[in-house]
């Protein structure tokens, strides 16, 4: 039997390790004589651990020169967290599959809400969390977070808590570090949060359609609406901004730089799409009044 080799790009931290080997388990099972490896690639936001997120670029840091490794031909397809990938497609590539959405919310490690006193130190390299949480908790102290799952588990202030997603907790073993798990309609997930999104190149006909095997058509369409959302701001993580579909329903969240906070959650009709974008309008209309 002639085997088929499927190169896989991926960041090489444990996270972004394990969903590409989940990735690389499903197709090797839905394919006989198809073989996947892995190629490792660093990305910037790898590289630059030492300054926050929205300073080098927000969305898109941990996934351009993943993506680049596709384009180059050095890999076939590319492996990502869904909420890393920028609103706008890459030219020369698609979407081909969004895996089913593991758990999107937020969770604390270290304290729940209510158990962090009076000033209490939050670490996160959020802007999303940090607006969101300001919220609840005006009198909270913020300090960035940055560092891979471990490294920020290692982080936890004294006294304090640190605010991960409960996804790549879940796909680690580590759930058993969460003091509490977020409501979504307390804090509005980001765009994408719990789904893997897996990229080709536009022409690659055969890697596509073997990549139909692991595409969750209610995600796709869930993520879809929350990206168009996103698309229509024109922004990535450098602005506090969350969208979430369950159950027929978007939920979306916007804030600006001077602690405005906007949230509402709308029915979505037969165009989910359309209405994602109508959303997205209506809050931009409003935070600039």
């Amino acid at each position: 039997m002639t085997v088929h080799l499927l190169r896989i790009a991926t960041r090489s931290s444990a996270q972004a390790r394990t969903q590409a080997e989940v990735i690389a388990a499903a197709i090797e099972a839905g394919h006989p004589g198809w073989r996947a490896e892995l190629v490792f690639v660093d990305t910037l936001g790898d590289q630059r651990q030492d300054v926050p997120l929205h300073t080098i670029g927000g969305q898109g840091v941990f996934v351009k020169e993943v993506q680049r490794a596709v384009l180059d031909g050095q890999a076939d397809l590319a492996v990502h967290s869904a909420k890393d990938l920028p609103s706008q497609p890459a030219d020369g590539l698609s979407i081909a599959a969004f895996t089913e959405r593991r758990d999107p919310r937020d969770a604390l490690v270290g304290s729940t809400l209510d158990g962090l006193r009076l000033g209490a130190t939050v670490a996160t390299g959020s802007v999303r969390r940090r607006a969101q949480l300001h919220a609840l908790r005006p009198d909270l102290n913020f300090v960035e977070l940055r560092g891979n799952i471990h490294t920020r588990l290692s982080k936890v202030p004294d006294d304090g808590a640190i605010v991960m997603a409960v996804a790549a907790l879940e796909i680690l073993g580590l759930t058993g570090r969460i003091a509490q798990h977020m409501d979504p309609d307390a804090m509005v997930p980001a765009v994408g949060q719990g789904c893997v999104a897996v990229e080709c190149r536009s022409n690659d006909a055969t890697t596509m359609a073997a990549l139909a095997i692991i595409d969750h058509a209610p995600t796709r369409r869930a993520v879809t609406a929350e990206r168009a959302f996103l698309a229509e701001l024109g922004s990535g993580c450098s602005l506090p901004i969350g969208a979430h579909v369950s159950n027929g329903h978007l939920t979306a969240f916007l804030a600006n730089d001077n602690g405005r906070v906007l949230q509402t959650t709308v029915r979505l009709d037969h165009d989910w799409v359309t209405t994602a974008v109508e959303t997205a309008r209506a809050l931009h209309a409003e935070i600039l009044r």
